[in-house]
Order: C-alpha cells, then sequence, then structure tokens
C-alpha cells in the first residue's frame, strides 16, 4: 500500500506512521529524515542539498524529487511506502503523481488527520512545555498553521479531486486514531 500522510504540525503524522509501517510492514518514508541520511551518506543528491542548506536556502523540489525517486526504487519499497512530510504543496503533489507513474508504482490514497487547529495549538503547547521546544509556543504556532493550510489547502483538493483522499479524525486516543486509519484503508473502502 502506497499511502501518504497528510495533516498539519501536531495531528500526530509521525507517531502514526510509525504505528501504520508496523501493521502494514513497508517502509516510513519521512523526507526531512530521507534528506538528512542522504547528506550524511555523501550521495551526490545529498552533496547538492548540503550546499542548497549551507546558504540557508531552501532544498530545491528537484532535489527532494530525485531523493524520492532512488528511494522508491529501493526493494523493500516494492509492497508500498507511508510518505510523511510530502507533498507540501501542488507542484510537489503533481510531481509525486507524474514519479509514481513513471515507476509504474499505484498510489493508493492520501489521508489527512484532522485536528482543530485550537486542539493543535494546546497539543503543540503541551510537548513546548514537556520537551523544552520553543518553536512551539503558540504564536510560533499559529504562524506554521498558516503556512500550511496555505499551501496544503490545493494539495488536499489534488486529492480530493483524484478520488484518492480520506479524512481521519485525529482527535482521541492513539488507539482510537489509529483504528480509524486501519478502517479508512482497508480493502473494499472506498476512499474519498
Amino acid at each position: 500500500m502506497r499511502l501518504v500522510l497528510l495533516g498539519a504540525p501536531g495531528t500526530g503524522k509521525g507517531t502514526q506512521a510509525a504505528r501504520l509501517k508496523e501493521y502494514l510492514r513497508v517502509p516510513h518514508i519521512s523526507t526531512g529524515d530521507l534528506l538528512r541520511a542522504e547528506v550524511a551518506a555523501g550521495s551526490p543528491l545529498g552533496l547538492q542539498a548540503k550546499e542548497v542548506m549551507e546558504r540557508g536556502e531552501l532544498v530545491s523540489d528537484d532535489i527532494l524529487l530525485g531523493m524520492l525517486r532512488e528511494r522508491f526504487s529501493r526493494e523493500d519499497t516494492k509492497a508500498g511506502f507511508i510518505l510523511d512530510g510530502y507533498p507540501r504543496n501542488l507542484a510537489q503533489a503533481a510531481a509525486l503523481d507524474e514519479l509514481l507513474g513513471n515507476l509504474g508504482q499505484k498510489f493508493d490514497a492520501a489521508v489527512q488527520l484532522a485536528v482543530d487547529n485550537e486542539q493543535i495549538i494546546e497539543r503543540l503547547a503541551g510537548r513546548a512545555k514537556a520537551e523544552g521546544r520553543a518553536d512551539d509556543n503558540p504564536e510560533s504556532v499559529r504562524k506554521r498553521l498558516e503556512v500550511y493550510d496555505a499551501q496544503t489547502a490545493p494539495v488536499i483538493e489534488f486529492y480530493r479531486q483524484q478520488g484518492q483522499l480520506t479524512v481521519v479524525d485525529g482527535v482521541g486516543t492513539l488507539d482510537e486514531v489509529f483504528g480509524r486509519i486501519i478502517e479508512a484503508i482497508s480493502p473494499g473502502k472506498a476512499v474519498g
């Protein structure tokens, strides 16, 4: 199964992706982790990315897509993957769609974890307190949510129009949310 997990910061994507990885027995691919691994390995794409980051710039979609192309060619992704942190905008969603088509891999579903912004702010404030994370203060979180909403709304609509989006209530215990995701992606369950 090839899944994209969508959701604002603090919706639990990383936590649920780790659980889905075990359940589905497919790799969890976080573009942030992938980028750091490629830079650390000194791969050609990693070296390009490092050069861009050292200039204080964002890594281009082309570099990220190249890393994903290489990652999707590995044997462990033949049965599928869970993609977290990509796509973040409409251009990336279209590029991912084209990449998978070129690789002959069928995309199964985009799962959006839906959590109200005020609940996200509350969750991240708790995380900030527990982990001492300055970037999770309410003001910073509100700004990150505004950027997320502006950039990702078109991605959500992209998958909705393709009949590949399913929205899952991201509020509840970890087990409740996980159960909703599993139900939503079960074979025979209509996505959309």
